[in-house]
């Protein structure tokens, strides 16, 4: 199978919740179509670029018909939502219920009928209009995250001929949370529609193996599923990643080492800079983080100026009411910690409630001496992987949540327990203090898995294990030689 730098044979469809682009007004009054932010664009931009095909999404805005465009090398479909859909489909069943059962954190999912109605209903939708422009038989539809579980089952109800992949962002939880949800065997026979469903980690997709024996019947050999109609299917981790080479690249210009040392000045040039990166989320464990440094300065093992925190958190479904509330109680834990430890002009927290183009990012990441990355649980979270990536200087500790899919592979952070408060604090003193050339060593190691283990490599693991299914499918299917 060819790389994603490469032309691929057959189109790709990716379907995802939000289209690849935002409109953008200008200056003029004029509207434009820009690239979004984030991961999971940076992700598959390529792969739909290079294939010559199709991103099918919801454009953002409730009650916004648009007809099919070609915005940044792709074709894009989207798929219209009202207001309600948005509240019941998205704020309702998807971040309401799923997100919280899926990550067993903090959250209580609450259990909706109305909700899983819409849930359904925009499902549906989707489906339909991949089924409408997807191509001829082989076409790879390639469907995204968790708030489109049914969409492979339903989109291999009208259009049996495809190829099509699913993949989990998030975390699948064990057993005996998923069986909590009222509709567990409806998902799992939506996500059994794909020919291959993909994972960030490997008890995930064994979580989801039990599941499906429980609720739907179906015979597990290890990663292999066999369904009661005959037809076999694969649930493996594929763990997402970042593109090194481009933020290996940016963290080199010189306009970002000259922002880099702009930003130290800025923070009164510090001995050390502790920083932060999240969705303001209550799985991202930002209190748990700011509790422990604000331990710190009380006991006085650590001290303002000379230690700064920057904390990053960008804004989150912020119409939803547990996500106002947590950056109520943020705002207030930020303000106790300044309240007792800054001086004036020189504050031992910079809270920055705003989202920074990568430009930027790549500059707070040269200018850390420690990241701190402590979910409370991850799928992934890439943040880790990008302040690696931009470490071109070998320096730089990562203080890395165990809970996070990103520990399988950055082994040599200071992993941490972000439940254990004290042991999150000892670990922030050794990345702080640890010696530079072990701090080099570790740095050099993961530098390494990062490279070799980059975005480009994840989508074309997982579509060329897609093409594998469908391949040995269509061998099982042909007829024997007589």
């Amino acid at each position: 199978m060819r790389g994603v730098a490469g032309t691929r044979e057959t189109p790709v469809v990716v379907v995802a919740n939000r289209l690849p682009v935002d409109q953008v007004t200008l200056g003029d009054g004029s509207t434009e179509w820009r690239p979004s932010p984030g991961g999971l664009v940076a992700a598959l931009e390529p792969v739909v670029q290079s294939s010559g095909g199709t991103w099918v999404g919801w454009p953002g805005a409730p009650d916004t018909e648009l007809d099919p465009f070609d915005a940044d090398g792709m074709h894009v479909v989207p798929v219209a939502l009202s207001a309600e859909e948005v509240a019941e489909y998205y704020e309702g069943f998807s971040n309401g219920t799923l997100w919280p059962l899926y990550h067993d954190v903090t959250g209580e999912p609450v259990f909706e009928r109305r909700w899983w109605d819409a849930y359904r209903t925009v499902n549906q939708r989707f489906a339909d209009a991949v089924a409408e422009v997807a191509d001829g038989p082989g076409t790879v539809v390639w469907v995204q995250d968790y708030q489109l579980q049914l969409v492979p089952d339903m989109l291999r109800r009208r259009r049996p001929d495809l190829r099509i992949g699913f993949f989990d962002h998030i975390p699948f939880p064990g057993w005996e949370i998923y069986a909590r949800l009222p509709w567990r065997k409806q998902i799992i026979d939506g996500l059994l529609g794909a020919d291959l469903i993909g994972f960030q980690r490997g008890g995930d997709a064994a979580n989801f193996l039990r599941a499906a024996r429980s609720t739907s019947g179906v015979v597990t050999r290890g990663s292999v599923i066999e369904r009661g109609d005959g037809r076999q299917l694969r649930a493996a981790a594929f763990p997402i990643s970042v593109d090194a080479a481009a933020l290996d690249e940016l963290s080199r210009r010189p306009e970002t080492l000259a922002r880099a040392a702009e930003l130290r000045r800025d923070l009164g040039n510090p001995t050390t800079i502790v920083l932060g990166v999240d969705r303001l989320d209550y799985t991202k464990g930002i209190l748990h983080r700011l509790r422990a440094y604000g331990e710190l300065l009380d006991e006085g093992r650590l001290g303002a100026p000379d230690v700064v925190l920057v904390q990053v958190a960008s804004p989150s479904r912020e119409r939803v009411e547990e996500y106002q509330r947590l950056r109520d109680e943020v705002e207030v834990t930020v303000g106790r910690i300044n309240g007792d430890h800054s001086a004036v002009g020189h504050p031992a927290v910079h809270y920055l409630h705003q989202t920074f183009p990568k430009e930027e990012m790549a500059a707070l990441y040269l200018a850390a001496d420690v990241l701190l990355v402590t979910p409370l649980r991850d799928g992934m979270n890439l943040v880790a992987k990008e302040y690696v990536a931009c470490r071109h200087d070998e320096r730089g500790s990562l203080v890395l949540s165990e809970f996070a899919g990103a520990a399988d592979e950055l082994r040599q952070a200071f992993l941490v327990n972000p439940w254990d408060i004290d042991g999150l604090k000892d670990a922030v003193l050794r990345a702080i203090a640890v010696a530079p050339a072990e701090a080099a060593r570790r740095m050099r190691a993961m530098r390494r898995r990062v490279s070799e283990f980059d975005v480009h490599r994840w989508a074309s693991a997982f579509l060329g294990g897609l093409e594998m299914v469908a391949e040995s499918k269509a061998e099982r299917a042909a007829p024997a030689p007589g």
